[in-house]
């Protein structure tokens, strides 16, 4: 009997370090280059996470001083999974990253439907740790489409369904992404670097004085505010017919982000002839993540139906 009972605890204990071992090899973290790190300099910062309780009483994750871009691997399990995949960049005005609500979390809404997803910590622009700051999260942002299409064999994802998300100044970066293509590293060219589709969440869009959310802006190209970059990153007046079919998502009491920026974007999408759906809630803020608690309406099954609706989850 003794002998039975210990072979018992010695099963359950072997079953009980696969199943950890699964769950932690879901999870991968890569540098997003290989070898040095472009257009960085040496500075005394290394990247910091912390819970801030400011805006949410049981705390978000934060993640700031990033000089080591990365990308994180969310694999589905393998009995539900398709070939569909979203890379993620967490919003933070281009100062900080919500790794957690607007990264890790959807990552795993994700996951929990069959899509593989990638999180990506890329940098914040800072002068003291980067040359042409300004175009350093688009850099980022382009290396991880990269990353994800030339692994997506290995992670069985079909190349022609690789989207982009992105939450508040996130939001901003993948609607960047998603308008600008042509690549910043010369390294990259001739490389397929157009998502699929966008899905922007409380996103940052224009970079116009009405509707700008000031901080995203100067954190990005400084406070002179060159005309040049004004307009470039002003992402609605860059949508063109090729830009990707685009799913968005906003709150019309939203006081840090303007509605209006999703509803440019939206009317410059239409005016194209490209593909696009937008929700607006009467309320809920500015960076609710997953759950905005004033309505019933679960907008990440939304997302998820339009997807199905466009034909990139089959």
């Amino acid at each position: 009997m003794h002998i039975a009972i210990s072979a018992m605890r010695k099963l359950i204990t072997t079953i009980f370090l696969l199943m950890i071992t699964s769950v932690l090899s879901a999870q991968q973290t890569f540098p997003l280059y290989d070898g040095e790190v472009p257009d960085s300099k040496t500075c005394n910062e290394t990247d910091h996470e912390f819970i801030d309780t400011t805006w949410n009483k049981n705390g978000i994750l934060i993640v700031d001083k990033i000089t080591k871009p990365t990308i994180t691997v969310y694999e589905a399990p393998k009995e539900k999974r398709i070939r569909t995949a979203v890379i993620i960049y967490p919003g933070g005005s281009y100062a900080i990253l919500a790794a957690g609500h607007e990264g890790a979390d959807v990552a795993k809404a994700f996951n929990n439907i069959g899509i593989t997803a990638f999180v990506v910590r890329y940098r914040v622009p800072k002068d003291e740790c980067m040359t042409n700051k300004a175009f350093v999260p688009l850099m980022d942002a382009q290396q991880a489409i990269y990353f994800v299409r030339t692994h997506a064999p290995q992670y069985n994802i079909d190349v022609n369904k690789i989207g982009i998300m992105g939450f508040s100044a996130g939001g901003h970066l993948a609607s960047t992404a998603g308008t600008h293509v042509k690549p910043v590293r010369k390294e990259l060219t001739g490389a397929n670097l157009r998502p699929d589709f966008m899905l922007l969440i409380y996103p940052v869009i224009s970079f116009n004085d009405s509707i700008a959310h000031t901080g995203s802006r100067e954190n990005l190209i400084g406070k002179n505010l060159d005309k040049n970059l004004l307009h470039l990153f002003s992402n609605e007046e860059q949508v063109t017919p090729q830009t990707p079919p685009t799913f968005l998502i906003h709150a019309s009491d939203d006081d840090v982000v303007k509605v209006e920026n999703s509803i440019w974007f939206y009317e410059a999408l239409i005016k194209n002839k490209v593909p696009a759906e937008l929700h607006l809630y009467e309320h809920g803020g500015h960076g609710f993540g997953l759950n905005n608690v004033t309505t019933k309406e679960d907008w990440f099954k939304s997302c998820v139906q339009w997807m199905r609706d466009n034909k990139f989850i089959h």
